[in-house]
């Protein structure tokens, strides 16, 4: 996987957002679905499936709520409460197919979201925070939780870089 170019920040915020959905799914990719729900690193219950549901969280409220009509917010997965259940994380081999689904469902419709705003300056609906910061929370969220893929993958199979 090679990083993006340079160029003006549009591009280059865009370039990192495809890399790092690049890497995420390179890191999941020839893997069982047993695979992708181990716990590689106890006592952590992170999974490569854990983290593409968080992902897939991520581009729902930093991408589709933020910048998309107002209204009521949702997630993905279930509402999020202090001591409930962490749906994102909470895991089974049952929802592989349905994860990566409603994974490239989310990032479709930020894509969208993004070709009708022109401007990185644009605050969103939602939060009030530009598109542009916006965009760099969600590249951050990815940068963070593929360096968690990398380690996971590891001790999976040995597989180790951007593969």
């Amino acid at each position: 996987m090679e990083e993006p170019g340079d160029g003006d920040e549009r591009s280059v915020l865009l370039g990192w957002l495809a890399f790092h959905r690049g890497v995420l799914a390179a890191k999941c990719a020839g893997l069982s679905a047993t695979e992708l729900v181990a716990a590689s690193l106890p006592p952590s219950r992170l999974t490569l499936l854990g983290l593409v549901r968080h992902l897939t969280e991520m581009e729902r409220v930093y991408g589709v709520t933020a910048l998309g009509p107002a209204g009521t917010p949702t997630f993905v997965y279930g509402e999020y409460e202090d001591g409930g259940p962490e749906w994102d994380f909470d895991v089974d081999e049952s929802m592989v197919d349905e994860s990566f689904a409603n994974w490239k469902r989310e990032q479709a419709a930020l894509d969208l979201l993004l070709q009708r705003h022109e401007s990185l300056d644009v605050a969103g609906t939602r939060n009030g925070r530009s598109v542009g910061w916006n965009l760099q929370k969600l590249v951050g969220e990815y940068a963070r939780h593929n360096g968690h893929a990398d380690m996971l993958r590891e001790q999976i199979d040995g597989a180790t870089g951007e593969i």
